[in-house]
């Protein structure tokens, strides 16, 4: 067998009732559940369990939320005795794949997160941003069409370079609407308006990152215990020194998914495992490279069948 490398989702992969069957039946994962409402001052747990879905859905709830869940299956996969070579999430799921390598403690991540979504949230007034997924397109012909756009005044700019024939586009509400409306003429087959509450990895995200800067600035932050591949570089970062500033600049800056999963397997990777409700990651890993082999680990039954797995293969 290959290398292996960890993956984290980030926003879009939640549901309202993730993790609740290791919440009844895993006394130690439950104590992350119970940890993240005593930091966060609120119940966190009954908004993941019960909901409502459009609280959940709110960026400032999401994202404790997501990394809660993934930390904790992560948690309960590490019991059964396998090791990474890697680790890498996915924008919000970069926090949870530090915390995983023991880079960030539960405690500072659920915090900081959880402050990540409110300062994202506050950056552009409501209804002034907006993303769109073009499916389809090239990377070279869409930055050129964003180019265009934005020099007309509406910014608009790649935020997720998630895998052939999908990317993500974020930016001013007028700027995403041109790019909806002109894809065909670079090819592309069509453009679908996103349902989220900023127009997030864009430059119209300064502000948030410079909030962020100054609350990672009293986080402690330790060297990973194995590299995480960053999302604004798709190189791997382990050292306490360069995290802060890869995770600031993530904020205002495209999510290198495909060059990151591509870079993993130039290393030898060939099969990774998704920590985390849904399997995004795993459909995306898929249209990179199918060969390789992937586990959704997402219940305490996956997490006993995806050791098995691996098991059988060792």
């Amino acid at each position: 067998m290959g290398k292996i490398a960890y993956v984290f989702p980030g926003q879009g992969s939640q549901s309202v009732g993730m993790g609740k069957d290791m919440y009844d039946s895993a006394p130690e994962t439950r104590r992350m559940f119970d940890q993240a409402d005593s930091v966060l001052g609120f119940p966190l747990t009954r908004l993941i369990f019960e909901g409502p879905e459009g609280d959940l859905k709110q960026t400032a709830n999401t994202q404790p939320a997501l990394l809660t869940t993934s930390v904790a299956l992560y948690e309960a996969f590490a019991s059964k005795g396998f090791k990474p070579d890697y680790m890498a999430g996915h924008s919000l799921g970069e926090y949870s794949a530090l915390t995983a390598a023991g880079a960030l403690s539960f405690e500072d991540a659920v915090a900081t997160v959880r402050a990540r979504g409110e300062f994202m949230e506050q950056a552009v007034p409501g209804g002034q941003g907006a993303m769109a997924a073009v499916l389809g397109g090239e990377r070279e012909a869409l930055a050129g069409l964003c180019a265009d756009i934005t020099s007309g005044g509406n910014v608009v700019e790649l935020a997720n370079i998630n895998c052939p024939g999908q990317i993500v586009v974020s930016g001013s509400k007028e700027g995403v609407s041109q790019v909806v409306e002109r894809v065909k003429e670079i090819g592309a087959k069509r453009a679908i308006p996103l349902e989220v509450s900023g127009p997030f990895h864009s430059s119209l995200m300064t502000s948030a990152a410079e909030r962020l800067s100054e609350k990672l600035a009293d986080v402690t932050i330790r060297d990973a215990s194995v590299p995480v591949v960053a999302n604004v570089t798709a190189r791997p970062a382990q050292s306490a020194g360069e995290i802060p500033e890869l995770l600031i600049r993530q904020v205002y800056s495209p999510v290198l998914w495909e060059d990151s999963v591509s870079w993993l397997i130039a290393q030898g990777v060939d099969t990774f495992i998704e920590f985390g409700p849904g399997s995004v990651l795993t459909g995306l890993i898929r249209k990179i490279d199918k060969s390789v082999r992937t586990f959704n680990v997402s219940s305490l039954e996956s997490v006993e069948q995806t050791a098995e797995a691996l098991r059988d293969t060792v």
